[in-house]
């Protein structure tokens, strides 16, 4: 790395599942990935429903040795459109999940996508209040890309679902934010769709743009991250 002069690491284990081997091979993996004192954190992705206890027992004998996250995608806690985008689980399995990784005091991230077509912004807003309940510590949006070759591309092309367009990410991307605690990180705003993969996404638009627009939307109506979730927090708490 040395374009950037980075001196620092995040082992970041990304694709796939990577909670669902045994104990001893994800403790080999996750041990031969600490090459040396520059890394200084380590990032595991996983599903909801693949989070098992000796895992969670695992990753904090690790967090002992660096800093240890651990990201799950959850997307949306609409149950309907979970089971249209075939995630497997249920808001349930979600929520268990980070219940017990938090007993282990592990560093919590969730996945969530703003646009997904058979949700409303309602449930856009709904999540945000969850995760806040829930006390997780990060959260990277996504926007929806059709990729080539999948059930998603076929119910665009065929017209069976219709994509949101800017504005109405950009929307639903601020409720989000208004809704979402002050104390949770954002990590991202918006995808890195693949291009030799995706049929559409972004709207043509590259990431950066995206965010910008997105934080001069904030700046024009004079809000923020957790605006909305104080007063409903002070509403239900107090």
């Amino acid at each position: 790395m040395a374009k950037y002069k980075a001196e620092k690491f995040i082992v970041y284990f990304q694709a796939f599942t990577n909670t669902y081997a045994p104990v001893e091979i994800l403790r080999d993996r996750y041990e031969e990935a600490l090459v040396d004192e520059s890394i200084v954190q380590l990032a595991v992705s996983t599903r909801p429903d693949c989070v098992r206890e000796p895992v969670l027992e695992l990753l904090e004998e690790f967090r002992r040795k660096v800093d240890v996250s651990l990201e799950l995608g959850l997307q949306t806690t609409n149950i309907e459109t979970l089971r249209k985008i075939s995630r497997g689980h249920g808001l349930a399995e979600f929520i268990d999940a980070v219940l017990r990784a938090k007993k282990h005091e592990l560093e919590i991230v969730v996945h969530v996508i703003a646009d997904l077509p058979w949700d409303r912004i309602d449930d856009v807003v709904e999540t945000a209040r969850i995760l806040s309940v829930l006390g997780v510590d990060g959260v990277k949006l996504h926007s929806l890309y059709v990729v080539r070759g999948t059930e998603l591309e076929n119910l665009f092309k065929t017209g069976q679902i219709k994509l949101l367009n800017f504005d109405e990410y950009k929307e639903r991307v601020v409720r989000f934010l208004e809704n979402l605690s002050p104390k949770i990180v954002i990590h991202r705003l918006a995808s890195d769709p693949p291009k030799d993969m995706t049929v559409v996404g972004n709207w043509g638009m590259s990431k950066i743009e995206i965010v910008e627009r997105i934080e001069k939307e904030l700046v024009e109506e004079d809000t923020f991250q957790g605006r909305v979730w104080k007063e409903w927090q002070k509403k239900n708490v107090l």
